[in-house]
């Protein structure tokens, strides 16, 4: 489809000029990648017409035409760069995670993240908007409950309407929802964080709306019902260990409206972390999931170090970008925000200063103890993952990165992976992180290589529909129109 799409449109220009003269030519392009294949991302993945031997025009930032050699004669004067032997991607999309300094900004364009959904909060710190370079910043923000971390914190008339209430969140008014949302939007938000506090009604009305205005959204649900969530027609569903809260049995689900955060969000996550592969509640809940338009945000990767055959991301040569001291810059370290071992790999597991006053040999134990627990859930989880799967819902890549041992722009490839090994072809996790935003989102300035399109494409040494690893093997990252010094970005 990619291929005759692309040499129908100068056909459909000439007819539609017929009469009128003929069409003026297109202005001389200033970079033309040669020789390539382009790989077809379109239809989630499920197409595969890639073109070969593929010429690929760019002006000012955005791709003007794209189609075989053979349709697209060179222009003199053009700056060529060779793609014999290679193979194009969009650049890649980190649909959840931080960007608050530019270490984890040349951590990404290294790793071939040109675009990231930027989330600021305790595990993440504040989005800083000042690197350079940087990938493009769509920013995030919380809508209809307090919170700390909320873009707009710092305007006055918000300051107090949004602190948190004794470190928990509370939801606003319908009225201050409705201002919310008007003032994050002119801030240049693009996506919306529907969190635990939020009741049905009041669900429902901000997502009716933000759709009005553009706006995606993003459910990390509690007191609203997942179904009723999905039935508004959300966009997202975020995280695992999250949205399995939908396959829970109404009498858990009740008494969450009133009490989202206390002990009743504890009991309805336990049930729904034990739940078994095979109860029939649970294939139900994934079959009515994929029976709408919501898609699935796993970020396996928060996971990734609590689950078997892990290796060590510091290994990377994109970690030497990052200083592991500065990395959490602002962030709030408390026991939940487990962060690796450089040296190791491995999860670090904060402890309280009560339990250093203890025998060494104690605090070993306690350590493994929290160790052992926290690999059995998320192996539970990934085996309920397994069995939603099967219903075939779509998905979304994302890293959550830097959060429980995540590391920027690395572990959105750790993400691919994961969709992998859950089941998805190497073609359809790639789209996972590219034109799947653009068709869930109706994001149509990325995540294809088309006409009109930003141009922050990846050039690969390795075929990437046939092994997920080769979306590694980056030979070329070209953000804007520009290609980068993708050793200089690591050195930084």
């Amino acid at each position: 489809m990619l291929a005759v799409l692309c040499m129908l449109l100068p056909l459909r220009g000439l007819s539609q000029a017929a009469g009128a003269g003929k069409a003026p030519p297109p202005p001389p392009p200033t970079l033309v990648l040669v020789g390539g294949t382009v790989v077809d991302l379109t239809s989630w993945g499920h197409s595969a017409e890639d073109i070969r031997d593929a010429v690929v025009f760019i002006r000012e930032g955005r791709i003007t035409a794209i189609g075989p050699r053979l349709a697209l004669p060179i222009p003199r004067g053009a700056h060529v760069i060779d793609c014999t032997g290679k193979y194009l991607i969009p650049g890649l999309i980190d649909g959840f995670a931080a960007m608050n300094s530019q270490g984890e900004a040349n951590a990404n364009l290294a790793m071939g993240v040109t675009t990231v959904v930027a989330s600021g909060d305790a595990d993440r710190g504040r989005v800083d908007m000042h690197a350079s370079p940087s990938p493009h910043i769509y920013l995030l923000d919380s809508i209809g409950s307090t919170d700390d971390w909320s873009l707009l914190i710092g305007r006055p008339e918000w300051q107090q309407k949004l602190r948190d209430v004794g470190g928990h969140s509370v939801e606003l008014s319908p009225q201050d929802t409705e201002r919310q949302l008007a003032d994050t939007a002119k801030l240049g938000t693009r996506v919306l964080w529907l969190g635990h506090n939020l009741t049905a009604a009041h669900t429902q009305w901000i997502i009716e709306h933000a759709h009005q205005m553009g706006l995606v959204t993003y459910g990390e649900f509690v007191a609203t019902p997942y179904r009723v969530g999905i039935q508004a027609d959300v966009d997202v569903l975020l995280h695992i260990s999250r949205y399995e809260l939908g396959a829970i049995p109404d009498e858990l689900q009740k008494p969450l409206v009133e009490d989202p955060e206390g002990p009743p969000s504890k009991t309805a996550y336990g049930y729904a972390e034990r739940i078994p592969p095979t109860d029939p509640h649970l294939r139900d809940y994934a079959r009515f999931l994929a029976s709408h338009r919501t898609a699935l945000m796993p970020t396996f990767s928060l996971v990734y170090l609590q689950l078997p055959d892990h290796r060590n991301l510091w290994l990377e040569p994109a970690a030497r970008a990052l200083d592991p001291a500065v990395l959490n810059h602002g962030a709030d370290l408390s026991a939940l925000s487990l962060r690796s071992d450089p040296k190791t790999g491995e999860l670090v597991y904060p402890q309280s200063a009560w339990v250093h006053k203890l025998p060494a040999i104690t605090q070993r134990w306690m350590e493994d103890s929290l160790r052992k627990k926290n690999d059995t859930q998320a192996e539970r989880l990934w085996r309920l993952n397994q069995t939603i799967f099967e219903a075939f819902p779509h998905y979304l890549a994302a890293s959550g990165a830097p959060a429980f041992g995540t590391l920027p722009g690395i572990s959105i490839h750790t993400e691919l992976e994961m969709l992998v090994r859950l089941g998805l072809s190497p073609r359809e996790a790639i789209a996972a992180a590219t034109s799947n935003y653009a068709e869930q989102f109706h994001w149509s300035e990325l995540g294809l290589l088309a006409p009109g399109r930003r141009a922050d494409i990846l050039v690969l040494d390795g075929d990437p529909t046939v092994n997920i690893w080769n979306a590694r093997r980056i030979n070329t990252v070209i953000l804007d129109g520009n290609p980068l010094d993708r050793d200089a970005l690591m050195k930084h």
